[in-house]
């Protein structure tokens, strides 16, 4: 029978400038949110290195291999399964923002390649991931022990097509590692990981990376858990820590039924893929 409760953990930690030092953090904190009993961990968007193009390409030049033999290794160790936040990930010379996820034997179940890619220009930040990454072409939905799930990446949140897409496939649970900026945080953040949840009645698990003030780029922070009516169940600040949730799937369904928006969808009028 299929496990419809579960504790989830987000680890909100900060990418420090040593790879090695990030990596061995991750792995303390992972196994802490397993000790205390979280059956999925999620990591933030590109959590092995400073959000950065320079570090991006430094990231990739040392290979993405190591980074998911150790998230592989961190999710069977600790009997979790491990949304592995997103690393630089390069496949024939193409560079993309990849989240890996692994179920509790360590077996990678599903990769996510950033679909669309961060443009941002505003009078006090400009951004383009396009400079860097290449855009996926693949949504992203897996099965686990508690049902079908679905993943994407940060900036994916803007566009309800995507998300839309992975409900109507089954997910009940949206991952979403992220880092949004000190413009877009405060003011669209929690906003759309509501709407994403409120769209189509089911969790959204948004994991950023902690506030590190004196890099050039400023996260925002505030990892957060919106469940099928839009409720925020927990959020972090803008600090270090592991934030944790108790999930109770079958909330998708009441929820459906009490309210049952998205079970009134005019296919006949409009579709997304499937």
């Amino acid at each position: 029978m299929m496990e419809t409760n579960v504790k989830l953990a987000i680890c909100q930690l900060r990418t420090e400038l040593n790879r090695a030092e990030t990596m061995m953090k991750a792995e303390r904190m992972v196994r802490e949110a397993a000790d205390k009993g979280a059956g999925i961990v999620v990591l933030p968007e590109m959590y092995n290195t400073p959000y950065s193009p320079r570090y991006f390409r430094e990231a990739a030049a040392l290979g993405h291999e190591e980074s998911v033999r150790a998230m592989s290794d961190w999710a069977r160790t600790n009997g979790v399964l491990l949304v592995g936040g997103s690393v630089p990930e390069v496949e024939e010379g193409r560079m993309y923002n990849t989240c890996f996820i692994f179920d509790e034997t360590g077996r990678q179940i599903a990769r996510h390649r950033k679909v669309h890619l961060f443009e941002i220009d505003l009078p006090n930040m400009r951004f383009s991931e396009k400079r860097n990454f290449s855009e996926g072409r693949e949504i992203t939905t897996f099965e686990t022990r508690y049902g079908i799930m679905g993943a994407a990446v940060c900036f994916d949140v803007r566009f309800p097509e995507l998300f839309r897409a992975m409900a109507v496939r089954g997910a009940k649970i949206i991952f979403l590692p992220a880092q949004f900026n000190m413009s877009t945080g405060p003011t669209h953040w929690q906003m759309a990981i509501r709407s994403r949840a409120v769209d189509n009645e089911l969790f959204v698990v948004a994991a950023s990376a902690a506030r590190y003030e004196d890099f050039h780029y400023v996260c925002w922070g505030h990892s957060l858990v919106a469940d099928p009516f839009g409720t925020v169940l927990c959020e972090a600040d803008e600090t270090e820590q592991i934030l944790y949730a108790d999930i109770d799937l079958e909330r998708v369904e009441q929820v459906r039924a009490q309210f049952p928006t998205f079970l009134h969808l005019r296919r006949d009028v409009y579709t997304v893929a499937e």
